[in-house]
């Protein structure tokens, strides 16, 4: 997985980048849209040590939420670890994984934020406006937004909101009845009041969407071969 040869290798570049690309978001549901038939997650581990990150792309059935197809991407790392800039590590590997699917899901689910970002460009919304594909970002923490919890019935929710100046980037829902919420935030291609109810959709047994459960086993999986392998590369199944 070559990283790309225009790839920002500077804080100063990424976030010239992010100014760029925060434009092109479309926070709301796309009209033209066809109907979600298969839906992926994506996930990211890496091993700093060895300068390897591998990503996992997996495509689920919508309504049974069966596995579809799966892929996994192992390359160099793209960027150091830098807050605020994880989508410049995590985007180049996140492409080759869903490049190794043989259809196109019509949603992405990532492990991650969406416009709950300090520039409103976190991984769903740079990684859908670079592809195209409607995308929403499931969080498990509320990074340094503010929330009150949400009441305990699964379904309930509470605006995650910039301490800055109040504005509404996300939700906390609760998907599971006492259990700790997620995150929600729009991706790009999808509002958010469709992102939360996707994302109960996909929730219906676990805190995590079915979609980043697998993506993470996957994922896991794959940078432990990957990590015994002599060479590098992506592999579908």
């Amino acid at each position: 997985m070559p990283i790309p040869a225009d790839w920002p290798t500077t804080e100063a570049e990424a976030r010239a980048e992010q100014e760029r690309l925060r434009p092109l978001v479309r926070a709301h549901d796309d009209p033209d849209a066809a109907a979600v038939r298969l839906v992926a997650g994506v996930d990211v581990a890496y091993d700093d040590d060895r300068d390897l990150v591998v990503a996992a792309a997996v495509l689920l059935d919508a309504d049974t939420l069966d596995v579809v197809e799966q892929a996994t991407a192992a390359g160099r790392i793209a960027f150091p670890y830098v807050p605020g800039l994880l989508a410049f590590r995590e985007v180049p590997a996140v492409l080759d994984a869903l490049a190794g699917l043989t259809r196109t899901p019509d949603l992405v689910v990532c492990d991650g934020y969406g416009l709950a970002h300090p520039r409103r460009l976190g991984l769903a919304s740079h990684l859908g406006v670079l592809t195209g594909l409607r995308t929403l970002g499931v969080a498990k923490t509320p990074f340094t937004f503010d929330h009150r919890a949400p009441d305990a019935p699964r379904g309930s929710t509470s605006p995650l909101t910039d301490p800055a100046d109040g504005e509404e980037v996300g939700r906390a829902v609760r998907t599971q009845p006492g259990v700790k919420p997620v995150f929600v935030s729009v991706g790009h291609r999808i509002g958010l009041d469709t992102a939360v109810a996707t994302t109960l959709h996909l929730a219906r047994r676990y805190r995590l969407p079915e979609t980043t459960r697998r993506a993470d086993h996957l994922c896991r999986g794959a940078l432990t071969a990957a990590q015994g392998a002599p060479a590098q590369g992506s592999s579908t199944d």
